[in-house]
């Protein structure tokens, strides 16, 4: 039978007979025979499993049969990095001939290989390839049915692409026979987009909660615990901060709304970040980061909006949209902030259908040989255009101001001038959006002469300003007149007589009005707007967190 997957030498390494020696100080060899299921599809993965004789099939199971994933052999192991969170497996693990295994906890693996860097090093980078192999080969039990020109469509797949979960996309508009489609699945057109999860209910345009629910990627974490530091909002703030909490033995929780990156999450490519000479997309830097965090021990709810602050007592209580409070010694606020909305009366009608806040691969798909338009001046702009451009007939961006020098990086500026099918309008601003079921076109205006015209544009990219999300903190912290958190130096001696700060001391650099709640990146008052700015400002909150503990 072939394999979904290819093996690959990083993704399927075999284990040396001193590193399995080393592997057995931390599990317990047993006997396996023919037939036993080291792990079931859709149950926690609990175990990491070596094969020390006999082998191992990786099959996956869905409505359309069971195919194997890949075999292991003797010096081979079992897992991905479902083994790091505890979620569910997506594959199942089975022996195809009979013999000894070592078997380690989750918790025991997470010990190993922070204990040992080089056996650390062979499982992260073979856990990571091994999902990077399914997510391409779109090999998985989720199906997703759907529209191009249905928003909800957009939001399920972003969402699964962001959490790293495979999935197949069936695009009902390029489908010959869509209603005998439909009809297999007991569906009808009124209830697309529609996500199909092995042989479960199938689900009608489910919300992100619900989809997180169903592919359990929150049953691993406890509610009730009472951690060391929680963290809101997992972008490139809230990640470092999750990472060098866990890695200096703090218990750390990171509560996430959407998927782990922010806004940075849905950049195309980043090519002034340390470290990446050739650049990296947001979607794979938040990636690294996130298996990162859950290396060293961070636990993620995700899909899970923090929906207030109890701040009165400590330790404090986080209440979730949900209704669960979950209570923390210290707080960590990174919810960054999002693309300011341009004034135009019927843009909610078009989010989703023709009017964007981001320009990763799927939203890329969606323009090809077609005219876009990307409006700001700002890094991410420049790097939606450029990343546009190549598949895009051609890209148009709008800026209010007189040029870009003032708001974007050289590099970017340069890369636009030299991409021919990318055109630069100064002065000039959307004024309206005109369309049925989706966006047709758009009427533009030059802001010096007055003079108006209407482009017949399906796409339009908005990257403008930035408002933080601090509409939950309203009340409980103090914030500037933009509602930014404002934090140490910023807060002056009577707002912090107004908050009743009760310290002698006055607030440490990144601490907010209330001991022990810090903010992190873009949604804190005066922030660099930079990923490596957030990243170390996530790092900076943490050094803070360890001083208040120890209070």
């Amino acid at each position: 039978m072939a394999t979904v997957i290819e093996r690959d030498a990083q993704a399927f390494p075999v284990l040396s007979a001193s590193a399995i020696e080393r592997i057995k100080r931390y599990g317990a060899c047993a006997h396996a025979a023919e037939g036993e299921i080291l792990v079931e599809q859709g149950q926690p993965m609990d175990h990491f499993v070596v094969v020390v004789e006999g082998e191992a099939v990786v099959e996956l199971d869905s409505r359309l049969g069971t195919e194997q994933v890949a075999t292991h052999g003797p010096g081979e192991f079992f897992g991905d990095v479902n083994l790091l969170s505890g979620r569910p497996s997506l594959v199942r693990g089975r022996m195809a001939k009979p013999g000894m295994i070592v078997k380690i906890k989750r918790t025991d693996l997470k010990t190993l290989m922070q204990s040992d860097s080089e056996l650390g090093e062979i499982f992260m980078r073979a856990f990571i390839l091994r999902r990077v192999e399914l997510l391409k080969s779109s090999a998985g039990d989720v199906v997703v049915l759907g529209s191009l020109n249905s928003s909800g469509t957009l939001r399920i797949r972003e969402f699964l692409t962001r959490n790293g979960y495979p999935y197949s996309f069936i695009d009902l508009d390029k489908e010959q026979d869509v209603q005998k489609l439909l009809d297999q699945f007991q569906v009808g057109i009124s209830d697309i987009p529609v996500l199909i999860h092995g042989r479960d209910p199938v689900l009608r345009n489910p919300s992100n909660e619900e989809i997180a629910k169903v592919l359990g990627f929150n049953e691993s974490v406890s509610e009730q615990e009472l951690r060391d530091v929680t963290i809101i909002g997992a972008g490139p703030a809230g990640l470092s901060a999750a990472v060098y909490a866990a890695s200096e033995g703090l218990s750390a929780l990171l509560l996430e709304t959407n998927a782990p990156g922010g806004q940075a999450g849905s950049s195309s490519r980043i090519e002034n970040y340390l470290g990446f000479p050739n650049g990296v997309s947001g979607l794979e830097l938040a990636a690294r980061a996130y298996d990162q965090a859950q290396k060293f021990g961070a636990e993620f709810l995700i899909a899970r909006t923090a929906a207030n602050l109890k701040c009165d007592n400590r330790p404090y209580g986080l209440v979730t949209a949900g209704g669960s409070t979950l209570r923390s010694k210290t707080i960590v606020i990174a919810t960054g902030a999002q693309y300011r909305k341009l004034p135009l009366d019927n843009l909610a009608k078009f989010e989703g259908l023709g009017v964007y806040y981001g320009a990763a691969t799927i939203e890329a798909q969606m323009c090809e040989s077609q005219d876009v338009i990307v409006v700001g001046g700002g890094n991410s702009a420049g790097q939606a255009a450029v990343f546009l451009s190549r598949t895009a007939s051609h890209v148009h961006i709008l800026v209010r101001a007189d040029g870009l020098a003032s708001s974007m990086s050289r590099y970017l500026i340069r890369r636009i001038d030299e991409t021919p099918n990318i055109t630069l309008h100064t002065h000039t601003e959307v004024v309206e959006l005109k369309g049925e079921a989706h966006l047709e076109s758009a009427v533009v205006r030059n802001n010096l002469s007055g003079e108006t015209r209407e482009w017949p544009i399906r796409h339009v990219y908005l990257m403008t300003g930035a408002t933080p999300n601090t509409a939950w903190l309203q009340g409980c912290l103090v914030l500037d007149e933009k509602g930014f958190v404002l934090t140490g130096r910023d807060l002056t001696d009577d707002q912090l007589k107004k908050a009743a700060w009760p310290l002698p001391r006055r607030p440490h650099m990144l601490e907010t009005s209330i001991p022990g709640v810090f903010a992190a990146g873009d949604v804190r008052a005066g922030s660099v707007k930079r990923v490596a700015s957030g990243v170390g400002e996530g790092a900076l909150a943490i050094t803070f967190v360890h001083q208040t503990l120890s209070e």
